[in-house]
């Protein structure tokens, strides 16, 4: 019998190496690489040859018949905006999340929403017994006789009890606890979950059940394993929040049948999740009034508009170096506004620490609320308060301009609805739509403009 080589991969990106090394030459992480057996030939398969008979056979696409099959809806609206309109037949998605964040609680809850409809869920467990599930379930007050959970790791009957029970979805928690027999890594090895994964994408191609897989996260907040995972998937979803608030966030961030970049609000109650519709009004309903370097912004998460409080500290420096901190944007655009208020509009903030936060554990990324950070900055380091009804909106240049943002008749009926009397934007923004009677819309060309109009004298 032939002796069997090892390899070393990399835990973190599946780089394969024939010698273990400290530091991995693709991603740079150290002590990664981890030993394991290589496939036997029998188990890779023959040489491809001519002989080779193919099961499917290419067509022009223009001769490829369609057929339109609705989504399957369940009571979370919340969920459905996520994954754009519904789960998709045959679409296999991936949920990453902190532990103890609420990962099995939702998809427990989904679940028990499409058995409702009288359509079977099978939940497969590998972290937790049937009674532990049933526990959950108690709680959450889900007694329906369509839901059925199982216990088990192992792959091969996890396809068998799929294809005996021929369910409507699939939850599988978690794909780091699933294993393939032919695979002699331990389970959640880099090899286990990409062959896991792969399989459980052709039960889902092949009979069209759609399958949700949970993922475990790493300390840096991505999915643990290989980063190919999230490439095989058809929609990558993240579960945010702070386990000591009440408020999760389900944020997508890869969805092949809708819009990325879509967010819904949750609240974590004793009986469950419960959706929140309207999260603008969450965000503000803390917001102090008078306050000096508080703004808010309209910030477009996917295609709903979110209003979000931008809350800014300048005070002088102790140190040498002054601080920038920012929590919920990216921290490199603070030393950039900054810069821009010290050439352009003559604010020494050399000997400042800046402090930034968006209230309510929100993260933005998009330029349009430039401007409102660059507001909030110059409002502190004045020690003069905004206008508590004004909504601030636009991109700021290196040279002091003011550029125009994206749908932005979608985010001032957002504020019209929240009883905000006014409105800065880009003067760009002005033309091609009519604003709300309610509303006053002020045009501004640079930053200047902005801080003569935002901020009170």
């Amino acid at each position: 019998m032939a002796k069997r080589k090892t390899t070393y991969v990399c835990q973190e990106c599946g780089y394969e190496s024939p010698k273990w090394m400290g530091k991995c030459p693709e991603c740079g992480s150290w002590n990664s690489l981890v030993e394991e057996l290589e496939a036997s030939s029998a188990s890779r398969g023959h040489t491809i040859g001519r002989d080779h008979q193919a099961t499917q056979h290419p067509e022009s696409i223009t001769a490829v018949e369609m057929q339109k099959e609705p989504r399957m809806t369940i009571a979370m609206e919340e969920f459905n905006r996520v994954l754009g309109g519904g789960i998709v037949p045959g679409s296999l998605a991936l949920i990453g999340g902190d532990p103890g964040i609420g990962k099995s609680t939702l998809l427990l809850q989904i679940s028990a929403q499409l058995a409702d409809q009288q359509l079977p869920v099978l939940y497969i467990s590998g972290e937790e017994s049937v009674r532990q599930t049933k526990l959950r379930a108690d709680r959450l007050g889900i007694n329906t006789e369509l839901l059925y959970v199982l216990a088990e790791t192992n792959l091969r009957d996890i396809v068998y009890h799929i294809e005996q029970t021929n369910p409507a979805l699939v939850i599988i928690d978690s794909i780091q606890t699933t294993y393939r027999e032919e695979v002699t890594s331990a389970p959640g090895s880099v090899s286990q979950v990409r062959d896991s994964t792969s399989e459980l994408m052709r039960i889902a191609k092949s009979k069209g059940i759609p399958i949700f897989i949970v993922g475990h996260v790493t300390k840096e907040g991505a999915i643990a394993g290989p980063r190919m995972l999230e490439h095989m998937v058809d929609a990558v979803l993240y579960f945010e929040g702070e386990q000591h608030h009440t408020y999760r966030i389900l944020r997508s961030v890869k969805n092949r049948f809708g819009s990325t970049h879509e967010m819904g609000i949750f609240e974590m109650k004793e009986e469950g999740l419960r959706e929140v519709m309207n999260p603008s009004e969450i965000f503000l309903e803390e917001r102090s009034q008078g306050a000096a370097g508080s703004t808010v912004v309209a910030s477009m998460e996917g295609t709903r508009p979110v209003l979000v409080e931008i809350q800014a500290l300048i005070s002088a420096t102790s140190f040498g170096n002054p601080r920038r901190m920012a929590t919920g944007i990216d921290t490199n655009r603070v030393p950039l506004l900054m810069a821009v208020l010290e050439k352009r509009v003559g604010m020494m903030l050399q000997n400042q620490d800046a402090y930034i936060k968006v209230a309510g554990g929100v993260k933005l990324d998009e330029p349009a609320i430039d401007l409102a950070v660059a507001v909030s900055i110059a409002s502190s380091f004045r020690n003069q308060p905004t206008k508590p009804e004004d909504i601030i909106i636009g991109e700021v240049g290196l040279t002091g301009e003011i550029r125009r943002v994206s749908r932005v008749e979608q985010r001032v009926q957002e504020a019209a609805k929240l009883g905000f009397k006014r409105v800065i934007c880009p003067q760009n923004n002005l033309e091609g739509w009519t604003p709300p009677d309610s509303v006053e819309i002020v045009g501004v060309n640079s930053v200047q403009e902005a801080l003569e109009a935002g901020i009170e004298h």
